[in-house]
């Protein structure tokens, strides 16, 4: 493809860094000035300042996370900080754990202590470290925000953050507002039954496979709560998986990237898996091999833009790759292999920072069938919230055409889903996405009636 098509893909990835990054946005000191973006090489020029490079997390510079920052285009001195951040794939702000994209670190050793709980310690040191590297955000509200595998990391994060306020003097408190989540792992059990509901009422799998499915992995419950995988579990997953070999997972109705001038990293199976999967998936190979097709309107996007970032004038464009290292950016860590801790449940951390009066939105795009819409609903009333009498399940409209559906609750949740958006939702419906944004930065409703 061409430096044009480039450019294409380049712009969906600017349209979703623009749905998290046109409302975080200050004045700059002198100090960052080092990070600042002049230009990108094949892109057009931009209305507004863009910064990258690295925020120390370790001693002597051993250990580094990667960060992409965009200035709001007006007023940036009035507009709160959002932090991005994704799962295995960090797009937009910052690229986490090391391992990841361009962060690194210079100790193996460190690739084999990764866990949630080692990314959120880091992340935190990085957000602590980057506002001294700009420091007129601090106090500033802040919200932080991701998707996939950061149903896990946002809110870790952010009960970090909370625990953190409490011992902090005024001038260190991170003013955390609130987070939202989409198309999130929150809750094994759920996560998977949810999967497998979405499939089958997709027409993806039989009914044959869904009984067995469902039968012989009793329902995906943990152990813990009774849960008694029955000896043909192992081969009725297999089979499920295999039903997404032809599809992409991550938006079922998106055709896959056939082109072979994509590139290599469209032209082999990639690993779906979130960091980490859901634990009784993840014990079978067929799990880690499945295609991990692109989602966008251009299913090769994910291809083009790879190639993009492994090219040398790209990277000193944006600071990155200080180090040299030794492998090709990759937007799926392929130095990770092993994840020490991933608690099977992120509900109670939600419960407990709604109770502290933060604000949390979790959105689903509707034809993502890795962490489905189902998922997501089972994951939510697994918490038995109390939904405000006053919302209900109602349709929520964008330019007088439904845009999705969203419920409120009592307790501080609102559930947002987007119409035909896959798994990265910014990246299918960027309009709609901003919309979203709007509302929630703002603490409004959805819009519940087209305007006339």
């Amino acid at each position: 493809h061409t430096e044009a098509a480039v450019a294409m893909a380049m712009a969906f990835f600017l349209l979703a860094a623009a749905a998290s990054a046109a409302v975080a946005g200050a004045s700059w000191s002198p100090r960052p000035e080092g990070d600042l973006v002049t230009g990108l090489p094949g892109q057009p020029e931009v209305g507004f300042k863009h910064y990258a490079g690295y925020v120390d997390v370790g001693t002597g510079g051993d250990k580094a996370l990667f960060y992409w920052f965009f200035e709001a285009e007006q007023e940036p001195e009035k507009k709160p900080l959002m932090l991005w951040l994704n799962g295995a794939v960090n797009l937009l702000f910052l690229e986490a754990p090391v391992g990841v994209g361009f962060s690194y670190t210079n100790k193996t050793a460190d690739l084999g202590r990764l866990g949630d709980r080692v990314t959120a310690q880091d992340s935190y040191t990085f957000l602590l470290n980057w506002l001294a590297k700009f420091p007129e955000f601090k106090g500033r509200d802040f919200y932080i925000a991701g998707e996939s595998y950061a149903g896990h990391y946002v809110p870790q994060l952010a009960d970090l953050i909370y625990e953190g306020n409490k011992a902090a003097g005024r001038g260190s408190i991170i003013n955390l507002k609130g987070f939202m989540i989409g198309n999130a792992v929150l809750n094994d059990e759920t996560d998977q039954l949810g999967m497998v509901e979405y499939a089958w009422s997709h027409a993806i799998i039989s009914d044959e496979l869904h009984s067995a499915v469902t039968r012989e992995c009793d329902s995906f419950k943990e152990e813990a709560d009774g849960g008694r995988p029955g000896k043909g579990c192992s081969s009725a997953v297999r089979a499920f998986m295999g039903a997404f070999d032809d599809i992409d997972i991550y938006s079922i109705y998106t055709p896959t990237c056939l082109s072979p001038s994509a590139g290599s990293a469209s032209a082999a199976p990639r690993s779906s898996r979130l960091v980490t999967a859901p634990r009784l998936f993840s014990q079978h190979e067929a799990w880690h091999m499945m295609r991990r097709a692109p989602a966008g309107y251009d299913p090769c996007t994910e291809a083009y833009v790879t190639r993009y970032f492994n090219r040398q004038d790209v990277q000193r464009a944006l600071h990155a790759n200080r180090t040299g290292l030794k492998y090709p950016y990759s937007p799926c860590s392929a130095v990770i292999s092993k994840w020490n801790d991933s608690p099977a449940t992120v509900l109670p951390v939600l419960k407990k920072l709604m109770a502290a009066g933060l604000r949390v939105w979790v959105y689903s795009g509707d034809t993502d069938g890795r962490v489905p819409v189902t998922s997501t609903r089972y994951s939510v009333n697994a918490m038995k919230l109390r939904a405000r009498a006053r919302s209900g399940w109602r349709a929520w409209f964008y330019r007088q055409q439904v845009a999705g559906w969203a419920v409120e609750y009592e307790e501080g949740l609102t559930l947002v889903t987007v119409r035909g958006a896959g798994h990265q939702v910014p990246l299918f419906a960027p309009d709609r996405s901003l919309a979203m944004l709007y509302h929630f930065l703002r603490g409004q409703p959805l819009p519940a009636a087209a305007p006339r």
